[in-house]
């Protein structure tokens, strides 16, 4: 296959990853005159999205029998109705919002498991920290310099190739910070590349692969990114640009639906992918919240449609994929008076995969009664995000954590996997 066998030509790719040192791995590599990459195996790949502004739980996933919630919010409660446009029922406690009618068959078909009631131990309100202590995996150590993402890439011991762990974005998130190679590709037909994160790159960071080829003085190193640039070009032309998805899968032209699609392509073009990263945006909803219409409906479609699309056109891969979600924290229990909701504890997640044991709401939570909440406001904590994520990378990626994962943490993972 001709752009397999470009990879295999260099080590040279990995000039997008950068390890400790804060060069780009390939300086090293080449002039050591070493071969990096092995040949490609399919391998167990862990979708991470982080829905940053913190996520109303308690609306995409409605305890709708507990009449203390529709006390507490009698212009956003929702239950389940019958007939197109109602909550979907899930086990006669639970509704899954409308918004999510995409995701509702995975439910069904016991792929998608629902966590509510999850979050951080650490009570900040902040999203700036309350992210930062969720992605480094270390919710009372605000100095953690690696992500649980970027540990766990380490953890499972591959040989390196320069896509074992891809961030979707602008810039790499706090998650895969770290000595694990990880790489940010905003838009996959540009291999636009961002260093942020490592201290010898900041604010050096290349516009293109051009650019930091460019930027290559020794011959040796030159050489070297030439054949990785001519790889690249032949990875952009053939497989990227005319890219199709699979079993009739449309993608939302958003920028959720656009990261998984390049996700989805790095899948199946047997890159090495290990953990694949994207994110969705616009979840503090602090008025106008809106129910069936308004913002948290429209960005709850636009969540439930891209993963639906991605998983579909994985088609025949997905047992080799995880998916899942995160979000910083929840939303108060109460409405406020501008028809929203305010910064509060708990939320909930989504895991989809075969290897999950979906069709269920995991959830400790008790009475949303205001005596019952915490500091007479919030949805209680009553898993920790570390069960879950625990769980999801030692039984999907296979791990042995040995407790190298989350440093700290002597929990147990939630029993939540096949």
């Amino acid at each position: 296959m001709a752009n397999r066998r470009a990879f295999m030509k260099s080590g040279a790719l990995a000039l997008f990853a950068t390890g400790i040192s804060g060069l780009p791995r390939f300086i090293t590599e080449a002039a050591a005159g070493t071969q990096m990459l092995p040949m490609y195996k399919k391998n167990k790949t862990l979708v991470c999205i982080f829905q940053r502004g913190a996520m109303d739980g308690l609306m995409a996933v409605t305890p709708f029998a507990d009449p203390a919630l529709q006390l507490a919010r009698p212009g956003l409660f929702m239950s389940p109705t019958a007939g197109e446009g109602g909550s979907f029922n899930l086990d006669d406690r639970f509704a899954m919002h409308p918004s999510l009618k995409s995701l509702f068959p995975y439910f069904n078909s016991k792929n998608l498991a629902v966590v509510h009631g999850v979050g951080s131990p650490n009570t900040t309100r902040s999203h700036f920290d309350a992210q930062d202590y969720m992605e480094s995996g270390t919710p009372f150590a605000k100095g953690t310099a690696s992500g649980w993402l970027n540990r766990a890439v380490g953890l499972l011991g591959h040989a390196p190739t320069p896509f074992s762990a891809v961030s979707v974005t602008s810039s790499l998130p706090r998650s895969l910070y770290g000595d694990a190679d990880a790489i940010a590709i905003n838009n996959l037909q540009d291999f636009s590349i961002q260093l942020k994160g490592n201290p010898m790159a900041a604010g050096k960071a290349a516009s293109s692969f051009e650019e930091l080829y460019d930027q290559t003085t020794n011959e040796l190193l030159n050489k070297t990114g030439k054949e990785s640039f001519e790889a690249l070009k032949i990875l952009k032309s053939n497989n990227i640009k005319n890219y199709q998805p699979a079993n009739g899968a449309v993608y939302p032209n958003s920028a959720l639906g656009n990261s998984l699609k390049q996700i989805a392509t790095l899948i199946k073009m047997d890159v090495g992918l290990e953990v694949g990263f994207a994110e969705s945006g616009g979840w503090d909803t602090h008025f106008n919240q809106g129910t069936t219409n308004g913002i948290f409906a429209r960005n709850l479609k636009d969540f439930s449609d891209s993963i639906a699309a991605f998983w579909q056109d994985l088609g025949e891969r997905q047992d080799e994929v995880t998916l899942m979600t995160m979000t910083e924290f929840g939303r108060t229990v109460a409405q406020n008076g501008t028809g929203g909701t305010d910064h509060g504890r708990a939320s909930c997640l989504f895991v989809l995969g075969n290897d999950v044991a979906g069709g269920k709401v995991y959830s400790n939570m008790g009475s949303l009664a205001k005596d019952k909440l915490e500091d007479g406001r919030d949805l209680p904590v009553t898993t920790d995000f570390r069960a879950v994520f625990s769980a999801v990378a030692e039984n999907h990626l296979q791990l042995k954590t040995n407790g190298n994962l989350f440093p700290d943490w002597t929990g147990a993972s939630l029993k939540m996997m096949l």
